[in-house]
């Protein structure tokens, strides 16, 4: 794997998409060397080039502010102070500093959400802070695989995605979303709508096949792989799903679905 997808790294960013919604995206990440150890700090960096990307086959409009709060947002570079704030009124001023990165706010999560369904994430672009302990493996080269425990690590961030209220998060993301638009628009996307790609990549991540029993692992190069071949040719985006364990992946799945019916007053396919 390369560094920018780290397999020992994952952060239920879907708790970014979640937390964040825009406000709203959020776990990913893992790289690591097969050697259990914690999780490094993230880097703040600035956004790599763009992929291109077909148009999506639906227009998804955004929850627009009234024009008198639009009018007040500030610029996108000073917009992290009404961040915090907006996050910390729906999870908590704690997990607001435990589970999030807090600079550059609608920066990383814009970039990460754009880039789930691609092959690899930036660490160092997560909106939300590594997950601590160690990356649990069980066996050796030949039988190694995800420990079950290994799923726990995860909880603290599953917990706090599930506590989140769908409808305030989406009236909260529609508060600030001339933000993310203009954020987006900055990525690489003038002519493209953020939230049109939100919803897309929710709807990939539903997709995600749920997997059941011991992962296998092989490390051919350093880094830990899935030794299915058809799983480790997935997204950043599914393969952190399928990391994080069937329960955990199935709450963030429940999750998702409820932030999409918000988003978009339709029920999703999967």
């Amino acid at each position: 794997m390369s560094e920018t997808t780290p397999m020992n790294k994952a952060i239920p960013w879907a708790i970014g998409i979640v937390l964040a919604a825009g406000v709203g995206t959020g776990f990913y990440f893992w790289q690591q060397k097969h050697t259990p150890g914690p999780d490094p700090a993230p880097i703040a960096a600035a956004p790599a080039a763009p992929v291109p990307q077909a148009e999506p086959e639906a227009h998804y409009p955004a929850p627009q502010p009234p024009a008198a709060v639009a009018q007040a947002l500030p610029e996108l570079n000073a917009s992290d102070r009404l961040m915090q704030d907006l996050v910390a009124s729906l999870i908590g001023a704690e997990p607001l500093k435990k589970f999030l990165v807090t600079q550059e706010i609608v920066r990383h999560i814009v970039v990460t959400v754009d880039n789930l369904p691609r092959k690899t994430l930036a660490l160092r672009l997560s909106p939300v802070n590594p997950v601590g302990g160690k990356f649990r493996t069980t066996g050796k080269e030949g039988s190694l695989a995800i420990a079950a425990d290994n799923s726990a690590r995860y909880l603290p961030y599953v917990r706090v995605a599930e506590a989140v209220n769908a409808k305030k998060l989406v009236a909260a993301y529609g508060s600030v979303y001339p933000l993310f638009q203009k954020a987006y628009e900055d990525l690489g996307y003038p002519k493209g709508y953020f939230n049109d790609r939100l919803v897309v990549v929710i709807d990939h991540l539903l997709a995600t096949p749920e997997v059941k029993g011991p992962i296998a692992l092989v490390t051919p190069h350093v880094q830990a792989e899935f030794a299915d071949r058809e799983l480790e040719a997935r997204s950043a985006g599914q393969k952190i799903l399928i990391r994080i364990g069937s329960e955990n992946a199935a709450v963030i799945k429940a999750k998702l679905r409820e932030l999409r019916r918000e988003l978009t007053g339709q029920n999703p396919k999967q």
